[in-house]
């Protein structure tokens, strides 16, 4: 059996380099408790407008309610 050939320079360089890279990316220490609360506040979310976002979602699952869109159970009859 024959072993495969070794990696050339550059691609080994280019290896090393995205192995440091991906290792500097990995927190050492694990966030404090106190630090989270930075993460959590609204500017952080995904939404920049939480009264645009709730409309968006009302009418979603207005629309889609009767084949069960955004959890909404049922049809629009009333029966669950």
């Amino acid at each position: 059996m024959t072993s495969p050939p070794p990696l050339s320079r550059p691609t080994a360089a280019l290896l090393l380099g995205v192995a440091l890279l991906a290792s500097a990316c990995s927190p050492l220490t694990p966030v404090n408790a106190w630090d989270k609360g930075h993460l959590a506040k609204p500017a952080m979310g995904f939404e920049s407008d939480l009264l645009d976002a709730k409309l968006v979602e009302h009418t979603y699952a207005s629309r889609e309610a009767a084949s069960g869109g955004a959890s909404v159970g049922g049809g629009g009859c009333g029966c669950n």
